[in-house]
């Protein structure tokens, strides 16, 4: 992808993004940015220690391609990785997406080796043929769901979820919100096919409904809070109780085969900075709003309601998941079935993967 000889700032590339819907493949164009601190040669074999450890580690790549959204990301902000692969002569790529669809699609096409997404863009990315392993999940809080919700314009003669039936409703198909508007539609007795959906990224999206030309928008931080707290957007339902499993860091299958104690090392620094993260909100904030270009009060409000912590893939996480999949199937938004556990790792890869802090949490 890049010369191995040349270091890139920041590069803009055209990128195909695959929607599995039932009977043929979606595409829409979006673009990423891909931002490098260094050259990139996968095939290269490094043999450096970590001064830390007691022996030598031997990755097959000299470069980690990670994904993160528009919403930003914690750990790169704070370069926690960086800090931790560098003595061992590695160093990172970030490309940034607009959601997570877009992210595993580049996975998909080789482009990265691990990103974040929600619950639902693993699934249509498998659906879709992609080799990627489920790496880790994330720990839902108290607060979480109150990050994602289905949002009406101030003014909106809609008052309850039920009366977005017949309406036009925006979000990102393969989305998290895919899964939740579905989701809520159940609650108040209606069927997916009673809505006109209107796939579109959340940075696409937000313009057209502060201008009120989108009737319902199902979205999340921090495009939420800001159409909230300066637009006056009125919430019809948040994803407080909605039963999802969370959001997973996904890796491809090879990478994460070739580079188990990478992988380990990976997860083990998202952890360490979530915990701090989660100890020092206020702190995350005045971080985040100057990259993300928010006002400080409202980027503490999301703060106070993301989610940073890891945890382990375990049974129970599996089960979830695949209860996701199967209402998408259910829905007939995916024309065949999946079945989650082919995209996982053998318990023994796992425990070769997964750090003492996640396996704890069942």
């Amino acid at each position: 992808m890049f010369n191995n000889t040349v270091k890139i700032k920041s590069t803009i590339i055209s990128q195909v993004t695959l929607f599995v819907i039932p009977g043929f493949l979606a595409l829409s164009t979006t673009l990423i940015s891909c931002t490098s601190t260094s050259d990139n040669t996968n095939s290269a074999t490094n043999t450096k220690a970590d001064p830390a450890a007691t022996k030598t580690i031997t990755f097959k790549t000299k470069v980690l391609r990670i994904g993160y959204q528009s919403s930003g990301d914690l750990v790169r902000v704070r370069g926690v990785l960086e800090k931790r692969l560098q003595p061992l002569g590695l160093k990172v790529e970030w490309s940034q997406f607009a959601q997570g669809p877009q992210l595993m699609e580049a996975m998909n096409v080789g482009k990265i080796d691990i990103g974040s997404v929600g619950e639902t863009p693993p699934i249509f990315a498998q659906a879709a043929g992609a080799k990627i392993i489920y790496l880790a999940g994330r720990r839902l809080g108290p607060n979480s769901g109150k990050g994602s919700a289905i949002a009406v314009p101030k003014g909106s003669p809609i008052k309850t979820l039920a009366q977005i039936k017949g309406q036009k409703v925006v979000f990102q198909k393969g989305s998290a919100s895919h899964y939740f508007i579905i989701k809520a539609l159940e609650e108040v007795n209606l069927k997916y096919s009673d809505i006109k959906v209107l796939s579109m990224p959340n940075v696409e999206a937000r313009g057209a409904f502060i201008q009120g030309t989108i009737p319902v928008w199902v979205t999340g931080d921090p495009h939420l809070a800001l159409v909230e707290k300066l637009h006056g957007a009125r919430v019809l339902r948040d994803a407080t109780n909605i039963g999802t499993p969370g959001g997973y860091y996904i890796g491809t299958r090879e990478f994460t085969k070739e580079n188990p104690e990478l992988v380990r090392i990976i997860l083990e620094e998202i952890d360490k900075n979530g915990q701090w993260a989660e100890a020092n909100r206020k702190e995350v904030a005045k971080l985040i709003a100057p990259v993300l270009k928010i006002d400080l009060p409202i980027q503490e409000i999301i703060s106070s309601r993301a989610t940073y912590r890891l945890r382990g893939i375990t049974p129970k996480v599996i089960q979830n998941q695949q209860s996701v999949a199967d209402l998408f199937y259910k829905e007939k938004i995916l024309p065949k079935k999946i079945d989650i556990k082919e995209a996982l790792l053998t318990p023994q890869e796992y425990a070769a993967i997964t750090p003492e802090t996640l396996i704890s949490e069942k």
